[in-house]
């Protein structure tokens, strides 16, 4: 198995921007052949299960640079030195089809909220924290948008170093930090966590 360099980061050099049209190529390069992870392209929590597994790789590709076109807001991109490194997906919570149709993680109130439902860190800058820090970004971008509650479901890790497939919604404890409270629990492994505006 190839070793991977990790890069030890410094926090100074992060920036961090909404996904649009002039950044499709960086989302693209970050998101490499495989699409992040098996061809997904960050369409996982957008469509049914059927639809999702009919489109893996290519068709979930175009269907994420439609919305991106449209200007739809799809999440966050996370750089180092002005390469891209990291992605968190967040939007209105009613763009997630799956996440509405949830028995474990339906919706708790009727208020409107904003989900963020997805990460991807680049490889090399994985366990320093990134997690967090493109939390804080799509706090930050939400409260210019004016909304106030940002709800998570990241997942309890089973083990102190599980396999990064299982990590993509985030882990409590990078929600923590960046001042999320859980409010909900209908499954052990799978907290329902809020941020207030």
């Amino acid at each position: 198995m190839k070793s991977i360099d990790i890069i030890t980061i410094d926090k100074s050099k992060l920036s961090f921007h909404p996904l649009e049209k002039s950044r499709w190529k960086d989302f693209e390069k970050l998101f490499g052949e495989r699409g992040a992870c098996g061809g997904c392209w960050c369409m996982s929590w957008r469509l049914k299960r059927s639809e999702f597994q009919k489109q893996s790789g290519e068709g979930n590709k175009k269907a994420i640079k439609k919305l991106v076109n449209t200007n739809e807001t799809i999440g966050i991109l996370a750089y180092y030195d002005d390469e891209p490194i990291g992605w968190c997906a967040a939007a209105p919570r009613e763009k997630y089809i799956r996440l509405e149709n949830s028995k474990v993680l339906k919706r708790i109130d009727d208020k409107p909220v904003w989900s963020i439902t997805c990460f991807f860190i680049d490889k090399k800058f994985r366990r320093q924290g990134i997690s967090t820090e493109l939390i804080k970004a799509v706090i930050k971008f939400c409260k210019s948008k004016g909304v106030k509650v940002i709800e998570a479901y990241p997942t309890v890790p089973y083990a102190d170093n599980i396999p990064a497939a299982f990590a993509w919604t985030g882990f409590p404890s990078a929600f923590e930090k960046a001042g999320f409270v859980e409010v909900e629990r209908r499954s052990r492994t799978r907290p329902m966590m809020r941020y207030f505006i």
